[in-house]
């Protein structure tokens, strides 16, 4: 687990208020949008069918942790007082799905309705801290792939965790090279994770009633979901300035594939269906803890297979969009450079990670600083969005 961090610090209580400021505001910000510009179409450059986009944003907006985190923190959700309020289910869901989403919603909207008038991740300096996130949460990705492989790989060598961690940022560095890559990789995955899902719910026998149990166990996230909203502990505070790293640079990323949705069918769409497979997974998973049940070697490998399929794609399309913005890209550097300058800086910031204190919450806290900045210059320029019209 990563609960030793920087709020072991005094600054601890600082940076959780900072971080509960911020969640606030954008959970505002989301209601002002919707209610104002409820019926605004929202549309990319690059628009695509309605299951692509969330295949898209679902593959991108997650990662490993999704797949290897879960059976080691059910048991401190069960144990922990801080998690007490709800069912170790529960809480597992209100750290990866549904209202958490909102903040790929916000930054969706604005890259796809104000940034196009605004144009502020043009600016030099906001450009720069933007491209400075993107790699370095590209990097903490990997990072989380390395750390957690040794849990599910058995006798694994240094040489071969070291191995496996190149490989998969070298072919994560070659799907980025084109976009097709990049959305073909995304359906297929999403259509594997639900291919797992369902082996792994058929073997474990729980059968309809057992998983429908379950799901009704994630009842107590909605029926609690105020207390959701705020950092209960220092881990929950972790996720929450992990979300706030990945949300504008998601944003950024997804928001050229949105297909013409009106800004409330936009919100829904990020609320319900990333959150279904999410809560069939841990529905899956918790009967397996609940009933003490081994995983099998083969889905333990299949569990493996799927986290570095997330992984290639979280790092594939965070790796196109960065260098489609700083244009460090395949046609201006050519392809054996481009594979070599972002294979060497990826793999060079993971081992960054892990031989240095360098922590996600720190990107959590730029990004907030970038939340700043942007709606600073939007209050200066304020009278271009009083002009935005409803379609």
């Amino acid at each position: 687990m990563f609960t030793q961090s920087v709020f072991n610090k005094n600054n601890g209580e600082n940076m959780q208020l900072i971080l509960s400021v911020a969640i606030i505001v954008v959970l505002l910000s989301s209601m002002i949008v919707v209610l104002r510009w409820g019926n605004l179409k929202v549309s990319g450059p690059m628009p695509v069918s309605l299951f692509t986009f969330i295949a898209i944003l679902f593959t991108s907006g997650l990662d490993v942790g999704l797949i290897m985190f879960p059976m080691t923190e059910f048991p401190i959700y069960e144990t922990e007082p801080s998690y007490g309020f709800v069912n170790p289910l529960a809480f597992m869901f209100g750290t990866w799905g549904f209202l958490i989403w909102v903040f790929y919603f916000l930054t969706t909207f604005y890259f796809c309705i104000v940034e196009p008038k605004l144009k502020i991740f043009e600016i030099p300096i906001v450009k720069f801290i933007n491209n400075i996130v993107i790699i370095g949460t590209c990097a903490f990705t990997g990072y989380l792939f390395l750390t957690y492989l040794p849990g599910y790989i058995e006798g694994i060598t240094a040489l071969f965790q070291y191995g496996l961690v190149a490989v998969v940022v070298l072919s994560a560095v070659l799907s980025s090279t084109h976009v097709r890559y990049v959305k073909i990789l995304s359906v297929t995955s999403t259509w594997v994770f639900f291919t797992l899902i369902a082996g792994m719910w058929f073997m474990s026998g729980m059968g309809f009633n057992g998983l429908g149990q379950n799901l009704a166990l994630i009842g107590e996230y909605f029926t609690n979901l105020p207390k959701f909203v705020l950092p209960v502990s220092d881990y929950h505070a972790f996720y929450l300035f992990w979300w706030f790293a990945w949300s504008i640079m998601i944003g950024q990323f997804v928001a050229r594939f949105v297909g013409n949705l009106k800004t409330w069918q936009l919100l829904l769409s990020l609320l319900i269906f990333p959150s279904i497979p999410i809560a069939l997974w841990f529905s899956v998973l918790y009967f397996y803890y609940n009933q003490g049940m081994e995983i099998s070697p083969f889905f333990n490998a299949a569990m493996i297979f799927v986290g570095v399929v997330f992984v290639v794609n979280s790092l594939d399309s965070l790796t196109r969009l960065y260098t489609d913005n700083l244009n460090l890209t395949v046609h201006k550097l050519g392809l054996g450079r481009y594979i070599i300058l972002n294979w060497g800086l990826l793999f060079g910031l993971i081992l960054l990670y892990k031989f240095t204190p360098l922590k996600i919450e720190w990107i959590g806290l730029i990004v907030i600083g970038l939340y700043t900045i942007v709606y600073t210059i939007m209050v200066k320029r304020r009278k271009i969005l009083a002009a935005m019209q409803d379609a």
